[in-house]
């Protein structure tokens, strides 16, 4: 059967996931604004405006130009528009049409028509002149002009000494000459070719004298690399006598960032005494098994950062790796200390107590958060529970009652969504048709990236495809026409990602990004972009998604605003392999948004990604099911981390699934997780009441939660990609606001 790579997720979990099960929180991000941009251009996006001196001119960035439209389509369609701007008034249009079909001339080998289109465009491009002159290099070397593209190549090396975009030529220059590639990793050491030199070095001579600063340079800036875990445990283990303090910081946040936690934490630990580095010491080396230096760590948090964010985390963890009298005594000094937290600390005061059969006292202390933090998180799940248990004794008025309570006192929570939809259900049952419909539209009105949205839509009549007939869906997929400009970067950075030059917009980044360890809320939102741009789909669906953490006021106001953003959800739920999914989808009479979204929770979009049971690539195939289905998915020879060939096969075996079900969609997703004998077997035992029921009892945390994730990002897929279902979640927005406000 076909295997998962990682297990029960939050629809805004991605890679790292690890990370979040964590509970790092303040911890994972302590980030901060530096400044406000105007509002014509992103109104209420926290921005550094050091790395953008251009903004206070109407349109600053050109963003309203068509050529930046122009500049996504595909060749054979953009060509005659974009020449007839080619030739006309000088402009910036104009400017950035010359330098696209230069580009496009150049790729198709035709360099010798791309040079009257480069020559004077950098005295008219200030932004792009490097750029426009390594293109000219190009063009010339293309059309055998050997002396020209010397002196242009020269030139760039003088006029452009300072300008990382000449790092990918000292990279090219240093195979023949050693002398570039030490220039490249000095003056550059955090552009990618720089890491690609110490890589390259290292290989050849892993014990050469400058091992040690070549390994630094991987760790500050190359942890995109395959390899970097590799170097970074080589620094821990062979280099730690030479290490500052503020070497291991470095080192923690790179096996932190690759989920090392073990490592990680011992690391942190030898690192500066900061709340956050002391935290992660602590909890990485709880998760590594190391309890009682965990908690030595854990204890040296609370004593000399009594107030921190991250000792109220450090201590609720603490609670877990102590006996249960310790550890209700942790948890009264989390309540005492931290009423923000006090909600979360008094149920697990109640598990405990549960656990050691004190009923009573459980429910007097879940009886005190209602009372007394009854707009916590805490308070919700408890409202819920108690709802979901009196309907399943049947009594549906208290169960409502408990719902609309959840709604009533923690509208925000993530459980409110959920609580939304069961109201909904439940209203109808009873006849209660009003508080059904209020119900069903504010979960898609106030909490539209949950999957219960999509319950939602269903109970409401919404074209979006139940259970039973999604699979025959056909939806409409219009991808974004044109990008928004960034919310942080130079105005050099900004060209090339609105020009839709993503691998140099990301290797322009890397000397950009300066602040890794604590970005603020722009940077790291145009992190996560700039990393999907070069189709790390891991790490940048995470840096989008995981801004839903923040927990500082300005941090989630800043966050708040980019979720205005299209490009925002676009980063959480991207479309890569977009053409390849579509094909296959179609072949098997898959729904093509479905297909994308049980690829994205399979694998990110990572084509060579293996879990550690061996499934593989994009939709995680096991090598025996591929061995299986190959010659009846038309396949005799495959490769498992070829895209197309294991979209062949993952296609194949969700059609089978589908198959085994009558088409039944539900049943089929959870069979692609846990196999089509398990959800046999739940079928057969019965005890559930519909298919929402059913989705419910999934007695596999694993399985249920993978389910939810799927459907939760088929829905997000449709509302965010076919204009039909977008407009009508944005007309029903609109409509709530009306009515709330």
């Amino acid at each position: 059967m076909v295997k998962r790579l990682t297990a029960n997720l939050p629809l805004v979990a991605i890679a790292g996931v690890s990370a979040l099960s964590l509970g790092m929180g303040a911890a994972l991000l302590h980030t901060r604004s530096t400044g406000e941009t105007p509002s014509a251009i992103l109104p209420g996006v926290t921005l550094d405006k050091s790395l953008v001196p251009h903004l206070g001119r109407p349109d600053p960035l050109g963003a309203k130009d068509p050529v930046l439209a122009l500049a996504l389509q595909p060749t054979d369609q953009n060509q005659a528009a974009l020449t007839a701007v080619a030739q006309g008034q000088s402009s910036l249009s104009r400017n950035r049409a010359r330098y696209l079909l230069a580009l496009d001339l150049i790729k198709s080998d035709r360099g010798g028509s791309a040079i009257p289109l480069l020559e004077g465009l950098e005295a008219e491009y200030p932004a792009m002149a490097p750029y426009v002159a390594l293109a000219l290099v190009q063009a010339q070397r293309a059309a055998g002009q050997a002396a020209a593209a010397e002196q242009t190549q020269q030139r760039l090396l003088t006029d452009y000494a300072d300008d990382g975009a000449i790092a990918p030529l000292l990279f090219e220059l240093g195979q023949q000459d050693p002398a570039y590639w030490d220039r490249l990793v000095k003056q550059f050491p955090d552009h990618p070719k720089a890491v690609e030199v110490a890589y390259q070095r290292l290989a050849t001579d892993p014990h050469r004298a400058d091992a040690l600063p070549l390994l630094m340079v991987i760790a500050h800036a190359g942890l995109h690399h395959p390899n970097a875990g590799a170097a970074l445990l080589r620094l821990k283990n062979e280099f730690g006598n030479q290490l500052s303090p503020e070497d291991w910081q470095t080192i923690g946040f790179g096996l932190w960032r690759i989920d090392s936690y073990g490592d990680a934490g011992a690391a942190y630990a030898k690192a500066p005494p900061t709340p956050r580095n002391l935290y992660r010491a602590a909890r990485g080396l709880q998760v590594g098994g190391k309890r009682d230096r965990a908690i030595a760590l854990f204890s040296q948090l609370d004593q000399q950062f009594p107030d921190a964010p991250e000792t109220a985390t450090g201590l609720l963890r603490l609670s877990q790796s102590v006996s249960n009298d310790a550890a209700l005594g942790v948890l009264d000094q989390v309540v005492n200390r931290f009423p923000d937290r006090a909600g979360e600390a008094l149920l697990a005061k109640a598990t405990i107590l549960d656990e050691s059969n004190s009923a009573a006292s459980a429910q007097g202390i879940r009886d005190t958060i209602l009372k007394t933090y009854g707009d916590s998180d805490a308070a919700a799940e408890i409202r819920l529970q108690n709802a979901l248990n009196a309907a399943d004794q049947g009594d549906l008025a208290m169960a409502l009652s408990w719902g609309r309570d959840v709604l009533k006192y923690s509208p925000n929570s993530y459980l409110a969504a959920d609580a939304g939809f069961w109201v909904g259900k439940w209203g109808r049952q009873l006849g209660q048709a009003d508080v059904a419909q209020n119900a069903l539209e504010s979960v898609i009105a106030l909490h539209p990236e949950s999957y219960y949205a999509w319950r939602a839509a269903v109970a409401l009549g919404w074209d979006v495809g139940d259970f039973k007939t999604v699979r025959s869906q056909t939806p409409a997929v219009a991808q974004p026409s044109q990008r928004t400009p960034l919310p942080a970067g130079s105005e050099t950075l900004q060209e090339l990602y609105l020009l839709g030059q993503d691998q140099q917009a990301w290797e322009r980044w890397q000397l950009e990004y300066t602040s890794r360890q604590d970005p603020t809320v722009a940077e790291q939102f145009t992190d996560g972009l700039m990393r999907l741009g070069a189709n790390d789909n891991i790490d940048g669906i995470y840096q989008v998604s995981s801004l839903s953490l923040v927990d500082d006021p300005e941090e989630i106001k800043a966050v708040k605003a980019l979720k205005q953003r299209p490009d925002f959800w676009h980063g959480v739920y991207p479309l890569p392999y977009a053409d390849l999914i579509t094909t296959w989808a179609a072949e098997r009479r898959l729904n093509p948004l479905l297909v994308a979204a049980l690829v994205r929770q399979e694998s990110r979009f990572e084509s060579k990604i293996r879990s550690g049971v061996g499934a593989a690539g994009l939709m995680q195939v096991m090598p025996s099911t591929a061995e299986w289905i190959k010659g009846k998915a038309g396949l005799e020879n495959y490769d498992l981390n070829n895209p197309t060939d294991n979209v062949k096969l993952g296609t194949w075996y969700l059609d089978y699934t589908h198959s085994e079900y009558d088409d039944h969609s539900l049943f089929a997703v959870a069979s692609y997780n846990a196999g089509p004998g398990n959800v046999a077997k739940w079928i057969d035992r019965g005890g559930y009441v519909d298919a929402d029921d059913f989705a419910e009892k999934i007695p596999f945390p694993e399985t249920k939660g993978y389910v939810r994730s799927v459907f939760g990002g088929y829905w997000n897929y449709l509302r965010l990609y076919d204009p039909a279902i977008a407009a009508q979640v944005e007309a029903l927005q609109k409509n709530y606001r009306g009515i709330k406000d």
